[in-house]
C-alpha cells in the first residue's frame, strides 16, 4: 500500500516521478481545475497542450507529458475528472479519474497529486481514488513491485483533511488485502490456508480471531457448512472476526460467503463457467477486509464478521441433490442443486450471527448469476426491513459503490417448499436471486434487521482495468460495509 500523506507546499515543486493534474470540462473542451496554483508558463504550456490534443475533461482521460516548463516533477499527468460539482455522482467521477491515472503509474515510486478543491470531501475522494487505484496485482506467491510508494496530495492540510486522507489509507489497504485475496490460485487460497491469512493479518491490531475446523463444524450442527465441504480434500472452516471497542454505540454482523473454489459440485459447472470461481470468496474477503478497516479507524462499533469457507468439489464423499442436512439452529434443507451452495454456508453463519442479538446484520456474497444477468457491476441489496435497506443503500452511495434496491416478494416463498424438509434450499429459475435471498432470510433471528448484499458482478473484473479497478479482484463491498458502519457513529 502506498504511504498516502497530504501538504500544502507548491505543485511545482513537489519533487518526484509524476505530477497528476486534473483536467475538467469547459466550453467544448477542458481546462484545468481550479486551486492548482502552477506558474504562468507551465499553465500556458499545459492549456496549449489541451487544445492540440482536444483533450475533453472527460472521466478516463489520461494524458502523459514529459517536460513541462517550471515543475519539479518528470512528468506531468492530465487526468478527467469531469465536471466538478456537488453530489455523491461528482465525487465518484472524481475518485475513477483520479484512480485511473494512479493506475496508469504503477511502475513509478514517488507520484504527488493536486487536489483540485479545499472541501475535505475533495479531498477524501482523491485520497480514496488514490488508495484503490495504487494496487497492483502480484503474482502467485509473490509480493508486487509494479504499485507506487509514496503519494503526496496537494492541498488543504489542516486536521479534517489529514483524518480524511488517514480513512482513505486504511480504506484502501483493506481493500487492497480483499483483492489479494480474490486473486489467489484456488491451489493457494483454500480455507484452511485463508483462516492462516486471517490469523497474520490481525497480529497487532485489535481485532480477535476465532475459526471452527471441521470437528467443530459437525458437533456446532453447521450442516449446510459441513455438506458444502465434505467433497473437498480442503476441509471447510468457519471464521469468525470481532472488534470490540470500550463502549460501543452499535454492534454489527458482517457474514461473507467464502467458497474458496466453486466446481458445482456433483452438479459440476462447464468448464467454461469455472474460469473465474476463485473469486467466489469475495464476500468473505470483504467481510476481513471490513472489519480489518473499522478497527484501524478506531470507530466506536461493535463488528462481528463471520466467514463462511468451503471448498466446492465433487467426489465420491460430496454431497447429492436430494439430501437433507440440519442448518445451525435445527433447521432441515433439502439440497436440490448442489451449485447452489454459498447460501448454505451463509445460513449457518447468519444462524450463529444471530444467537448474539446484533443490532443488525448484513451479509454479502457472489450468490447468484441472476444478479449479473440483471445488474451487471451494480449489487443487488434486500433487506427484510426497508429502513435498513435504506441505510445500506445511503452508506454505498456515499462511498461511490454502486447497488440498486431489490424485493423479497413473500409469494416467491411457495417455491422453497419441499416434502422432506423444512424448506428446499432453491426455486425455479423465475426470481432467482430472489429466492435465494427469501432463502437467507429464514436464518435470521428474530427482529433484527438483516441485509442481503449480492456482489456477483461487481466482485471480479474479468475484462480491462477502468478507474480504480484493475482486473481481477475489485475489493467491491469493503467500502460500503465500512460506511455502514460510520453511519452509526
Amino acid at each position: 500500500m502506498a504511504n498516502l500523506t497530504i501538504s500544502n507546499r507548491s505543485a511545482a515543486d513537489t519533487p518526484g516521478d509524476a505530477l497528476v493534474v486534473a483536467l475538467v470540462p469547459a466550453d467544448g473542451g477542458a481546462t484545468l481545475a481550479p486551486g492548482h496554483g502552477l506558474p504562468r508558463k507551465t499553465v500556458s504550456h499545459l492549456k496549449a497542450v489541451v487544445a492540440d490534443l482536444e483533450l475533453a475533461g472527460k472521466v478516463g482521460e489520461v494524458t502523459t507529458l514529459a517536460a513541462v516548463p517550471e515543475v519539479a516533477a518528470k512528468l506531468v499527468v492530465l487526468v478527467g475528472v469531469g465536471a466538478l460539482a456537488s453530489g455523491t455522482a461528482a465525487l465518484e467521477d472524481l475518485r475513477k479519474g483520479i484512480g485511473g491515472a494512479i493506475r496508469s503509474l504503477t511502475k513509478k515510486k514517488k507520484v504527488a497529486v493536486v487536489v483540485p478543491g479545499t472541501s475535505v470531501e475533495v479531498v477524501s475522494a482523491v485520497a480514496e481514488g488514490v488508495a484503490l487505484g495504487a494496487y497492483a496485482v502480484s503474482k502467485a506467491g509473490t509480493t508486487s513491485t509494479d504499485a507506487v510508494d509514496a503519494v503526496a496530495l496537494v492541498g488543504p492540510a489542516d486536521a479534517a483533511s489529514r483524518k480524511a486522507v488517514k480513512r482513505a489509507a486504511a480504506l484502501g489497504e483493506a481493500v487492497a488485502y480483499t483483492r489479494d485475496l480474490v486473486n489467489l490460485p484456488p491451489n493457494l487460497l483454500y480455507p484452511e490456508t485463508f483462516v492462516d491469512s486471517l490469523a497474520d493479518r490481525v497480529k497487532g491490531t485489535k481485532v480477535k480471531l476465532k475459526s471452527y475446523d471441521m470437528k467443530a463444524l459437525r458437533a456446532g450442527g453447521f450442516g449446510g457448512t459441513v455438506g458444502v465441504g465434505q467433497g473437498s480434500a480442503n476441509d471447510p472452516r468457519i471464521a469468525v472476526l470481532s472488534y470490540t471497542p470500550t463502549r460501543p454505540k452499535a454492534s454489527i454482523a458482517f457474514v461473507g460467503k467464502g467458497i474458496t473454489f466453486d466446481s458445482g459440485g456433483l452438479c459440476i459447472k462447464p468448464a467454461n463457467g469455472m474460469l473465474t470461481m476463485k473469486c467466489d470468496m469475495a464476500g468473505a474477503a470483504a467481510v476481513a477486509g471490513a472489519v480489518l478497516a473499522i478497527a484501524e479507524l478506531g470507530l466506536p462499533i461493535a463488528v462481528t464478521g463471520y466467514l463462511g469457507l468451503a471448498e466446492n468439489m465433487p467426489s465420491a464423499t460430496a454431497q447429492r441433490p436430494s439430501d437433507v442436512v440440519t442448518m445451525r439452529g435445527g433447521k432441515t434443507v433439502e439440497v436440490l442443486n448442489t451449485d447452489a451452495e454459498g447460501r448454505m454456508v451463509l445460513g449457518d453463519c447468519i444462524a450463529l450471527a444471530s444467537e448474539s442479538k446484533p443490532d443488525a446484520i448484513v451479509d454479502i456474497a457472489t450468490l447468484t448469476g441472476a444478479q449479473v444477468v440483471a445488474l451487471a457491476n451494480t449489487g443487488a441489496v434486500m433487506a427484510n426491513d426497508d429502513a435498513f435497506r435504506t441505510r445500506v443503500l445511503e452508506a454505498a452511495s456515499t462511498v461511490g459503490e454502486a447497488m440498486w434496491p431489490m424485493p423479497l416478494p413473500q409469494e416467491l416463498r411457495s417455491a422453497l417448499e419441499s416434502i422432506n424438509a423444512d424448506l428446499a434450499h432453491k426455486g425455479g429459475v423465475e426470481g432467482g436471486m430472489l429466492t435465494a435471498g427469501i432463502f437467507l432470510s429464514e436464518f435470521v433471528g428474530e427482529g433484527i434487521p438483516w441485509s442481503h448484499l449480492d456482489i456477483a458482478g461487481p466482485a471480479f473484473n474479468d475484462k480491462a482495468p477502468t478507474g480504480y479497478w484493475p482486473k481481477g479482484g475489485t475489493g467491491f463491498g469493503v467500502r460500503t460495509l465500512v460506511g455502514l458502519a460510520e453511519s452509526y457513529v
